[in-house]
């Protein structure tokens, strides 16, 4: 199908200082949703941080919209294309944090670790002073991560102060290099890192997925594929569909070889929410898949 044709997915974030945060909601939400806009937005003091989804005129109209406010002027975003909107409404939310690290006094505002770009991360991360951290959590990280890179096997970014507390030393571990999907959770992690003593903190300008997109696959140091919030579920070099599909019951991704287990079963569970799933919830997902098929069968007719 021809690009024009599709829905444009894009993502966004900044951190920058909206004190009046609150204020900006309502007036967000209603032009979003005449421009037919579908999606979420949270907004909070730190900044701004969502995806949307809509046609080419809604999404650059949004975008101007967004931008002129000269706090946002320079907000940058990336798109995809899509058939169907992964979105069934738009909110716009008002949280603590664009990320949620638990601490608040982090400010990414205040300081933050060096940029390092895609063309010059492959020779940060081959420096064996250097230690390399994947900042996302450990069901993304399991599908793909950059060679040799730590995982600090957190479930969620809550949990990273306390893998450095408990693995990292800032007398010891003098050079750190982190990345994640986008570059959001490495802004407020290189922010925390410099606030407990670390001295040469760096992470990838744009995250994994501008690395993918900039960086031939003969020169890559990335293994794997690269998991997104959204219905690619992976993507491989050139920002292509990975392999993966996502559990509709847990939202992990799950391989051809997970869906050979006996635990698998579509749209109800997969090896990894089968032991937690309750009866209540299996009912719940026999529903959703039914409701799904018939809808599916709708569109086929």
């Amino acid at each position: 199908m021809k690009q024009e044709n599709l829905l444009v997915v894009a993502t966004l974030y900044k951190f920058v200082s909206l004190p009046d945060f609150a204020e900006m909601r309502d007036p967000w939400l209603s032009y979003c949703q005449q421009q037919g806009i579908k999606g979420t937005i949270l907004l909070a003091q730190e900044g701004i941080n969502g995806t949307i989804v809509g046609s080419r005129q809604a999404i650059d109209a949004v975008l101007e919209f967004l931008r002129s406010d000269p706090r946002l002027a320079d907000l940058e975003h990336k798109e995809s294309y899509t058939e169907t909107p992964p979105f069934e409404r738009m909110k716009v939310r008002l949280k603590s944090e664009i990320v949620t690290l638990g601490l608040p006094e982090v400010d990414p505002n205040q300081q933050v670790g060096n940029y390092v770009s895609p063309q010059e991360w492959n020779e940060l991360i081959s420096d064996p002073e250097v230690i390399v951290i994947d900042t996302r959590n450990d069901y993304e990280v399991n599908i793909g991560t950059f060679k040799k890179a730590q995982n600090p096997q957190t479930h969620s970014f809550r949990e990273f102060p306390d893998y450095v507390r408990h693995n990292l030393d800032p007398s010891k571990h003098k050079k750190i290099a982190m990345f994640c999907t986008g570059g959001i959770r490495c802004e407020k992690a290189s922010s925390y890192m410099l606030s407990q003593g670390f001295a040469e903190v760096y992470h990838l300008k744009g995250g994994i997925l501008k690395y993918l997109e900039e960086v031939p696959a003969q020169e890559s140091l990335w293994e794997g594929e690269c998991f997104v919030f959204d219905e690619r579920v992976a993507v491989r070099h050139g920002l292509e569909n990975g392999s993966y599909e996502m559990c509709q019951s847990c939202g992990r991704p799950i391989s051809a070889v997970d869906k050979t287990s006996p635990q698998y079963e579509a749209g109800i569970s997969c090896p990894y929410c089968f032991d937690s799933l309750t009866e209540d919830k299996r009912v719940r997902q026999q529903e959703k898949r039914r409701q799904f098929l018939l809808k599916s069968n709708r569109k086929n007719k």
